[in-house]
């Protein structure tokens, strides 16, 4: 694909008086990815993409599209469309007149505008809806037409400002299969701001995860799930997030604060924070192997059951399998050794020492009864 789609941020930082919105990032997208800027409200993701857009200037650093420093140009000469979270669509127009309404402001030969709105409407799925005007379409079509005016453009990158976010559940579901399929096929390169991170998880082929301006962590979502760079990270992806315990100094070990006779960690761990997913833990009776613990509640969920489980003097979250009722029962926790995370005093991952001590010494045990037949 065209080098022309490329998208190189240096440096960037973007400062309004004492504040500072976006501080010193910098990050390459290469053409064809579809990059997710994931992050809490406040975090700076939109105001990146609204630079990149060139709806606001940079205070400092450089934006590069293709081969050209985009940093001072404005919006229309810097090759790109976008789709706001408001759709933007013109009231009064029809959806075909929405849609080629770009086309039109740039003098483009009105056979040329017939043809490519046939392919773009019926590519999103809106060619019976080409003489309706907004107010007579559901919240995923006037999407569809938001996305269809951005395709029409042809231009090789597409900025998206949270898109979805004002639709119910299901539509958005079904919103995510579509614009990744379109990009796939068009091979658009492609710029998404959400603070969704199921959003950020099924869709994109990279994440730059944000907190106060700054990018927190950057790679595929495989790697923002499995090895997150802090415990900021491990605590936004992942749905119960990740457990996240202090680690005091045991007999033998570092242990969870408030539970001194299961060593969770080594020595070097103390001080730092223990991480693990909700859905890495094995639940097993009471006299099995493990740390011990209490079921406090349980939420169920459908598909699985969430048990929020005390230990020592802190409590985590299960994620069990179908509906359980374990409620005030006593229990011990267990979990494989590549599932534990450590992090330092600072909330920083560490890989600099041998995984759960409790991890490894009971890895070898067979698995336990289903959860809720407890041999007591």
């Amino acid at each position: 694909m065209s080098n022309q789609s490329r998208i190189r941020l240096e440096h960037v930082t973007k400062r309004w008086d004492a504040a500072t919105a976006v501080d010193d990032i910098s990050f390459d997208v290469a053409p064809g990815q579809f990059v997710i800027l994931l992050g809490p409200s406040g975090c700076g993701k939109s105001t990146t993409l609204r630079m990149i857009a060139g709806l606001e200037e940079a205070s400092s650093g450089r934006i590069h599209i293709g081969e050209r420093d985009v940093t001072r140009l404005p919006p229309g000469d810097r090759g790109l469309s976008m789709v706001f979270q408001s759709y933007a669509l013109f009231p009064h127009l029809s959806v075909a007149d929405n849609i080629v309404f770009g086309l039109r402001s740039r003098k483009v030969p009105k056979a040329e505008q017939r043809e490519r709105l046939t392919k773009v409407a019926e590519l999103v799925d809106l060619t019976d809806y080409l003489d309706r005007k907004p107010a007579k379409l559901s919240g995923g079509q006037r999407q569809r037409v938001a996305l269809a005016r951005s395709i029409i453009s042809e231009h090789p990158i597409c900025l998206m400002d949270e898109p979805l976010s004002n639709l119910d559940a299901r539509l958005r579901s079904d919103m995510r299969r579509e614009i990744k399929a379109l990009q796939s096929r068009l091979n658009m390169t492609v710029i998404y701001v959400t603070h969704d991170q199921v959003e950020a998880m099924s869709m994109g082929d990279r994440v730059i995860l944000m907190q106060h301006g700054r990018i927190v962590q950057d790679g595929s979502p495989d790697e923002l799930y499995n090895r997150p760079a802090s415990t900021f990270a491990a605590s936004f992806i992942g749905s119960p997030a990740m457990n996240l315990l202090p680690l005091v100094a045991g007999e033998t070990g570092a242990v969870i604060e408030g539970e001194p006779t299961a060593p969770v960690a080594p020595f070097e761990a103390v001080g730092g924070q223990l991480g693990i997913r909700p859905e890495d833990i094995e639940l097993r009776s009471a006299s099995a192997p493990g740390v011990p613990a209490r079921v406090l509640s349980e939420e169920y969920l459908g598909a699985d059951t969430i048990a929020y489980v005390a230990v020592g003097s802190h409590s985590l979250r299960v994620r069990l399998s179908g509906k359980q009722t374990l409620s005030g029962q006593s229990c011990s926790l267990t979990w494989a050794a590549e599932n534990t995370h450590l992090f330092d005093i600072d909330g920083l991952r560490r890989d600099d020492m041998p995984p759960g001590v409790i991890a490894s010494a009971y890895r070898s045990v067979p698995r336990p009864p289903a959860v809720g037949s407890f041999q007591h």
